[in-house]
């Protein structure tokens, strides 16, 4: 997804344990059916046609994600097409996978959209009448779909922030920001990262931009404390990405003591980066994914704590919803008091704190991502 790659370590190698890596270009197989003879529901004769468009599939979190969709599928009356960009944010290529759904006549499209470029097109299926689910990342507006199926991530941003404030125990947090672009704004980005800051405690600005919150001050979370944010790097959600954003923030102050990543690829690159430079130690890295090979790094201590979302429940969601449109009317609905549905995450560390609801690596590997 990023760079060349530097030789891996043991942990690293732990981190990428189970992954499938697909790099590539756009997947269009269909599942569930052949997709020679289109029906009006735009799949094979009598069934539902559903493109299911991920970020890309050199996340094993998307993976899941595509497995989930693969099973939903077998249980329904649904041909399913999998379509994923060539990496986190190749929006042209998850564009042209709208294209051909609307051309196949689908009846609707699950997407994690890659970036604001997609919204026109996401609007031209639902014009086309496409009924449009985004899945894992809203987009912005959240009215650009017809409904998102999705975690929380500001409130896992948060869970994560208030263990840390709790570790740090009065101690002053010297933060290394790992975040997902520099160049484009999509709103898991933001809400994971802003709320992180606000679980420690750190008053945000702008909770739609990273980056300007004052870079010292107190943070008022745990016992409370002083802070320095050492800065915010882009890691693309890549392992070589949060390696290199980590060498960066080190290069600006090597006394960082708690690193923040978007997801768990981001901080394996993260924690290599703190290896090699003798950092690793005495370091609290805290991330968001729960995927299996991330939880046994939280029992390895590689990472202090973690937010288990679930993908499969995401993409079975979806597909079901779809089927129940296409087969009865019925529309899905957003949970009460959010513009979205929330799947719901689990704070996952085997360092509990009083007052903080979370499971222990034991009760999470046995979940992970919803298996």
């Amino acid at each position: 997804m990023l760079s060349s790659k530097a030789p891996r370590s043991a942990a690293t190698r732990l981190l990428a344990a189970g992954a499938v890596l697909t790099l590539g270009a756009l997947s269009l197989t269909a599942c569930g059916g052949s997709s020679s003879s289109s029906s009006s529901s735009g799949g094979a004769a009598g069934k539902i046609g559903v493109s299911l468009i991920v970020k890309t599939t050199s996340n094993p979190y998307f993976v899941a994600m595509e497995d989930g969709a693969k099973k939903a599928a077998e249980g329904g009356n649904i041909d399913l097409k999998l379509a994923a960009g060539k990496s986190d944010g190749d929006e042209d290529t998850q564009i042209q996978a709208i294209e051909n759904a609307i051309s196949k006549g689908d009846k609707g499209i699950l997407i994690t959209p890659n970036g604001p470029a997609v919204v026109d097109a996401i609007k031209k299926a639902r014009d086309a009448g496409l009924y449009v689910i985004a899945l894992d990342t809203p987009p912005d507006p959240a009215s650009a779909v017809d409904i998102t199926f999705a975690t929380d991530n500001f409130a896992a941003g948060k869970q994560i922030g208030q263990w840390t404030a709790a570790q740090l125990d009065g101690k002053k947090a010297t933060i290394a920001l790992v975040d997902l672009f520099s160049d484009k704004v999509v709103s898991v980005d933001y809400n994971r990262d802003q709320g992180f800051l606000t679980g420690l405690g750190i008053d945000t600005a702008d909770k739609t931009k990273n980056g300007d919150e004052a870079k010292t001050g107190k943070y008022t979370g745990g016992k409370g404390g002083d802070y320095e944010i050492v800065g915010n790097q882009a890691s693309q959600g890549a392992e070589d990405g949060g390696r290199t954003a980590m060498e960066t923030l080190l290069s600006k102050n090597p006394n960082v003591n708690v690193v923040y990543t978007i997801n768990e690829p981001a901080a394996a690159g993260a924690y290599e980066a703190l290896k090699a430079a003798g950092k690793e130690k005495g370091v609290l890295v805290v991330s968001i994914d729960g995927g299996c090979t991330g939880v046994n790094n939280v029992k390895a201590g590689i990472i202090g704590a973690t937010a288990q979302q679930y993908p499969v429940k995401m993409a079975q969601l979806g597909v079901q919803a779809i089927q129940d449109l296409a087969t009865s009317g019925k529309k899905p609905t957003v949970s009460a008091g959010l513009d979205f549905f929330n799947t719901g995450s689990a704070l996952v560390t085997d360092k509990a704190v009083s007052g903080l609801q979370s499971i222990d690596t034991t009760a999470a590997s046995q979940i992970c991502w919803g298996k």
